[in-house]
């Protein structure tokens, strides 16, 4: 890495010393414009003399936080289908708002793009601060701020018809967009709809249909006062892609084997469906006390439904012979695959044919499974050693089940922006949060049958005691149908407040800034099911958990010239554990898991950056440190031979690393860009984890050690790099590519495999010492992009834009992008359960064309 380091630098210098050759004076252009080029112009001569008065310059211009940035803009749109993330941060460090108003989960803390999705044009209007700097509108978190405006009147008046084509998730988009701007009446309207659709996408078996929907209204009341109200939605229906073992896709002859779905009386049906329609209203109010002074006040409401889908089955006794002969009907099961009959040639033949020959074994196999539930007659009264009442017919051995997420989230916040004077800016503001996710289980299809009794299969086998078994104690031995609840029905309660306050001070040759926050959080469970496993806590509410947290951070920019800037920022802040991972099984009860602190992050950057209209780079070092996270998942543990949740707690991390972009003009008509950004993002510390059975309180390992210190953060892309040209006509088109590079790519460990219990009975000196501690890196990768663009003006009054992208020109189908270690492992045959794979689709394409007058 430190290498890598001295090449940006040495890169960064030259580039440096061009631009003190050949720069043109001016004003710091803001890049929060984006400027398109459609037209060159002669840039005016300058003399090094020149340039070198600018250092002699008593009033700098500030570095304007909300710029565009060339290495932000390129991870983004070229690096982000290759699982690249800046800084290595998860998307819970990036605040994401929607004018002003936070929209990022509550359960989990991510920003989820689809709830907005296909509704490009109405939320174009953004300004990002990228990692630790100035954010007006909210604190942040240290993978920075954004905030998207969508105030009526910011809108230009225009209306705008696009239609896309594309061979990725969707096949066609079409929009519009109408904005009237402020009107002489004192009213703004801007209302935007999409669609999007596709019978197939780029991974066979897969489909999407998704709508969306936005109106902005603003009323202007007089010069000081105004109201707005937004209303938008995008509800979306998708069959999602599945992931698989290498073996899977060798025998498939296809990277991107799918094994989510098969034929149902001849048509094609993906068995995990992704259902999402959660709408916002947001009310505001916009108060211009002064020309110099802002205050924003909202209220919004967001609501709907989150839904996917699966496949249960029940009764695991048959022999195994072929999918469904079995217990498990999913294609890729590792009892289906050639490698479970290593010992047995004559079976090994048997499995390897049959993947490779016929299609439809490595499929699911929907006719058959109604076939089963059709011929499954039984009388429920005395089913499996449970009683109920006397019902004759056909009990479910495979079903559908919807699992739900349906959430409601009140938010009522006020931002306030002053400038004091010249030098001075201050904002502030409070945030309050009131959200309530509700989590169950619907049966969506019992493919035939008619009913599904409401019990736990494996519970069934581990105790006698009838009541053990029951998912909803008050209810025993339900019988359910399509629509019913069952399995299990939660609310997780989430309340936040926070506030926040920043100044900023702009001087000749330096600027400052320093913010804080505050904020108190609680959670609690609702159970709304008595559970038969743990029925003193998992009905009614729980116990409330409250977290108070507080963040600092401050900056400073030193003006060494108008275009050469060198900047420092620092930040601490402690944040509360997500719902998601408090407790030990949410689902079923409310136990925490061992040790539930708040997290805290320690984290700071350095960059010199340069801006001209010739030149514009930027070099940055950062590191992060991350301590006190939980990790939390349930899975099969093959040593114990049941389902367990494994609570780590105390996990820590570090982010070390550098970033590097330049956007160069070479000429009137020819731009290049430079993109690289590496860093070392690892686990810092030997955590300690907890093994607890799923089906009750039996505590399987206490405190046990997982040594990952040292281990790579995985599944995504460590290193990256774009060296792209664009050449911009005069005559209004352009056309370019970018070459990228990725690197460092790790799969995510199972940390159970890094202990002293998985490593009993090998010597260090033994193969499988290695094969079960080591981390599998994944092989480099290069791949090609190319774009091209036309714009037409008609009459003055219409134009029209046609943009072409093409991407992984070169078709490159071999390129995983990341993978991870099943959970699932047996130490004395690692091969038995393999690493799971992500590849990068093969060539792509996405047409645009666009209407606008």
């Amino acid at each position: 890495m430190y290498k890598t380091i001295t090449f940006f630098t040495g890169l960064f210098l030259l580039l440096s010393v061009t631009l003190s050759a050949q720069e043109p004076s001016g004003e710091s252009e803001s890049d929060t414009t984006v400027v398109e080029h459609t037209q060159g112009f002669d840039l005016p001569s300058i003399s090094f003399d020149d340039i070198e008065g600018d250092a002699e310059s008593h009033d700098i211009s500030s570095l304007l936080q909300g710029s565009r940035d060339i290495y932000v803009s390129t991870a983004g749109y070229n690096f982000g289908s290759a699982r690249y993330r800046i800084r290595g941060y998860d998307s819970e460090n990036t605040i994401v708002m929607i004018n002003g108003i936070p929209v990022n989960d509550p359960e989990t803390g991510r920003a989820f793009y689809s709830t907005w999705g296909g509704l490009n044009d109405a939320t174009r209007n953004t300004v990002s601060h990228s990692g630790i700097g100035v954010a007006r509108e909210h604190f942040g978190g240290i993978g920075g701020a954004t905030n998207i405006t969508t105030r009526a009147s910011m809108y230009s008046p225009n209306t705008r018809l696009t239609y896309s084509n594309s061979n990725k998730s969707y096949t066609h988009r079409a929009m519009f967009t109408y904005s009237t701007g402020m009107q002489d009446n004192g009213w703004a309207f801007t209302l935007s709809g999409s669609r999007r659709v596709a019978e197939e996408g780029y991974v066979k078996g897969t489909f999407y249909d998704a709508y969306g929907y936005f109106l902005s209204v603003e009323r202007k009341l007089s010069d000081k006062h105004s109201l707005g109200l937004i209303a938008f939605g995008a509800p979306s229906r998708t069959g999602r892609p599945g992931v698989s073992t290498q073996e899977a896709y060798d025998l498939a002859d296809n990277n991107y084997y799918n094994p989510n779905w098969g034929f149902q009386g001849g048509e094609v049906r993906n068995s995990r469906i992704n259902h999402y329609h959660t709408p916002w209203l947001m009310l505001n109010h916009y108060f211009d006390v002064t020309p110099d002074f802002h205050i924003q006040t909202s209220a919004a409401y967001s609501f709907g439904k989150g839904s996917s889908t699966a496949l249960n089955w029940y009764d695991a006794t048959k022999p195994f012979d072929t999918p469904l002969e079995g217990h498990d009907p999913r294609p890729d099961y590792y009892r289906y695959l050639p490698s479970f009959y290593q010992d047995d040639e004559l079976m090994f033949d048997k499995y390897t044919n049959l993947w490779r020959e016929d299609e439809t074994f490595r499929q699911l196999n929907w006719d058959l499974m109604h076939q089963y539930n059709m011929k499954n007659l039984f009388t429920q009264s005395n089913v499996d050693g449970v009683s109920g009442n006397n019902v004759t017919g056909n009990r479910a051995m495979f079903m559908v089940e919807d699992r739900r997420t349906d959430r409601n989230q009140l938010v009522f916040n006020s931002i306030a922006n002053i400038q004091l004077n010249e030098q001075t800016v201050i904002s502030g503001g409070f945030n309050i949060s009131l959200a309530k996710t509700h989590q169950y289980k619907l049966v969506d299809d019992l493919l035939g049958a008619d009913w599904w009794v409401d019990i736990d299969q494996f519970a069934l086998r581990e105790s006698s005691d009838v009541d053990f078994s029951q998912n909803d104690l008050d209810n025993p031995n339900r019988l359910v149908a399509e629509g019913d609840k069952f399995g299990y029905d939660f609310t997780g309660n989430i309340n936040s407040y926070e506030l926040f306050a920043q100044s900023e001070w702009v001087l000749p040759r330096w600027d400052f800034f320093v913010s804080g926050n505050v904020s108190q959080t609680t959670f609690w469970r609702t159970g709304h099911m008595r559970n038969g496993r743990f029925p003193e806590n998992s009905y009614g509410d729980s116990e409330k958990q409250n977290f108070t947290n507080f963040g600092l951070k401050g900056g400073t920019t030193f003006k060494l010239t108008g275009r050469h800037y060198f900047t420092a920022n620092a930040a601490y802040m402690t944040r509360a554990p997500f719902f998601r991972n408090a407790y030990i099984s949410s689902r079923v009860r409310d136990d925490l898991i061992p040790v539930l602190n708040s997290e805290s992050v320690y984290s700071g950057d350095l960059s010199y950056i340069v801006r001209s209209p010739s030149v514009k780079t930027r070099l940055t070092l950062f590191y992060t440190q991350f301590t006190d996270q939980t990790w939390s998942r349930s899975f099969y543990h093959e040593e114990y031979r049941t389902f367990v949740n494994y609570s780590m707690h105390g996990v820590d991390q570090t982010h070390l690393g550098i970033e590097f972009g330049a956007d160069v003009k070479l000429s009137p008509t020819l731009d290049m860009s430079l993109m690289a950004g590496t860093g070392d993002y690892i686990y810092s510390n030997r955590p300690t984890v907890t093994i607890t059975r799923d089906n009750d309180r039996e505590v399987l390992a206490e405190e046990r050690t997982v040594y990952w210190k040292n281990y790579k953060v995985g599944g995504m892309t460590h290193t990256a790099a774009s060296a792209g040209l664009r050449y911009n006509s005069t005559r209004y088109w352009f056309v370019g590519t970018n070459v990228n590079y990725f690197g460092d790519i790790y799969i995510d460990i199972n940390p159970d495999r890094r202990t002293a219990q998985a490593l009993e009975g090998f010597l260090d000196t033994d193969p499988g010492w290695q094969s079960v501690i080591e981390q599998e890196k994944l092989n480099n990768a290069v791949t090609l992009d190319v774009f091209a663009g036309k714009s037409w003006r008609i009459d003055r009054q219409f134009f029209i834009n046609l943009n072409i992208s093409v991407s992984n020109v070169l078709d490159k189908q071999d390129f995983a992008m990341g993978g991870f270690e099943q959970l699932r492992y047996d130490a004395a045959s690692i091969d038995r359960f393999p690493p799971k794979y992500f590849y990068l689709y093969g060539r792509s394409f996405f047409i645009n064309l666009a209407f606008r007058m």
